[in-house]
């Protein structure tokens, strides 16, 4: 199971290098503007917000909805081809692809925790980084037109479909009990946990979708801003090799730092969007801000519910989604009329999403 869950890890990591890298640089050479760009990157974040509450309402996370979500992705993938030309046939490209990967990756995500454990969930789930920093460098060779990349994000979502749908099959009789769990989320009642997770991923926005146009912009080369992102998904596997030990202290206190850190990256790419030197030790915190925080995120809150898919399932949707749609949404507004802007405003938003996961941790060290 080790090695499949990498496998699925590698290849379900390479669609995202493909997509946050390349398809936002690709949209803009088809001549989408800024915030059109925002507004396609945010529909499936948004769809991945939504997913949860229709499990809440009667949608069971079973086989036959995951294998739904697989054929789902695979159609997304195959219908970019005919996409480029218009912005709303992108739209829904982008909202399909949402459905399938906000499905998937939670699913797979419990299995890992429940086989593997938190202390070696970072080696297995390193292969993911390994394989979104491949697919950047060898893509960024070879990227002289739309269809190139779209051929790798279609290889990618095939062999991640054929993986995820392998282990599934293989999965513990267990993993099938703890779905029947009845639902203990109280998003109200943990309010501050759920918004500073949700913040640090709005903080994100302008990152994921902008970050390679914005240091473009600046002056930087492709081929430079492209080593950029290598070099943060290579601190990323560091901490993913050697963060067992990490976790074993208080997962709270890691998700505080964590936030703080991503405060003080996204103002040092604000401040010195030219800085070189900068710009590789802001990457650097990567294994803080992204690593580190994922798998603590997901650990506390396996730990925390008893219904874990669902708990998965609501990191995925709200953090990734409302949190994802919110940044894309924001970031492309933003830059369109602040574009030094950008990344001043991630700071601040990291550090908001730092004070309400403080204000959690008090109240939760006041109710033990």
């Amino acid at each position: 199971m080790p090695i499949l869950l990498s496998t699925f890890y590698f290849f379900y990591f390479a669609i995202i290098g493909v997509y946050i890298i390349f398809m936002p640089k690709v949209l803009a050479m088809s001549g989408y503007s800024a915030s059109e760009i925002g507004i396609i990157f945010a529909a499936g974040p948004l769809v991945r917000f939504i997913l949860p509450f229709a499990f809440i309402k009667g949608l069971k996370i079973d086989l036959k909805s995951f294998n739904f979500a697989l054929a789902i992705m695979l159609l997304s993938a195959v219908s970019f081809y005919f996409s480029l030309d218009s912005f709303y046939k992108l739209l829904f490209s982008n909202i399909g692809l949402g459905i399938g990967l906000s499905v998937i990756l939670p699913y797979i995500e419990v299995i890992s925790l429940s086989v593997i454990g938190k202390e070696r969930y970072g080696k297995v789930r390193l292969f993911g980084s390994v394989g979104f920093v491949l697919v950047a460098l060898v893509l960024v060779k070879y990227l002289s037109a739309p269809v190139i990349a779209l051929n790798y994000l279609l290889l990618a979502t095939g062999a991640t479909a054929v993986i995820a749908f392998v282990i599934v099959l293989n999965a513990h009789a267990k993993r099938v009990k703890k779905e029947e769990i009845k639902n203990d989320i109280n998003l109200l009642a943990d309010w501050k946990l759920w918004l500073g997770l949700t913040l640090m991923q709005v903080s994100f926005g302008s990152f994921y979708n902008f970050f390679t146009i914005y240091e473009t912009d600046f002056g930087v080369s492709l081929d430079m801003t492209i080593y950029l992102w290598s070099f943060g998904v290579i601190m990323e596997i560091v901490m993913l090799f050697s963060q067992g030990r990490f976790l074993q202290n208080n997962l709270l206190t890691i998700l505080q730092i964590t936030t703080f850190a991503s405060a003080i990256r996204w103002f040092l790419v604000y401040a010195f969007p030219q800085d070189l030197v900068v710009l590789f030790f802001s990457q650097s915190l990567h294994a803080l801000s992204f690593a580190l925080f994922h798998s603590a995120a997901i650990s506390y809150l396996f730990h925390t519910y008893k219904h874990q898919a669902l708990a998965q399932q609501f990191f995925s949707g709200i953090t990734y989604g409302l949190g994802g749609f919110s940044g894309a949404l924001l970031a492309g507004y933003i830059y369109e009329i602040f574009p030094r802007e950008l990344f001043l405003s991630s700071a601040l938003i990291a550090f908001l999403a730092f004070v309400s996961l403080r204000f959690h941790a008090q109240r939760s060290k006041g109710n033990s």
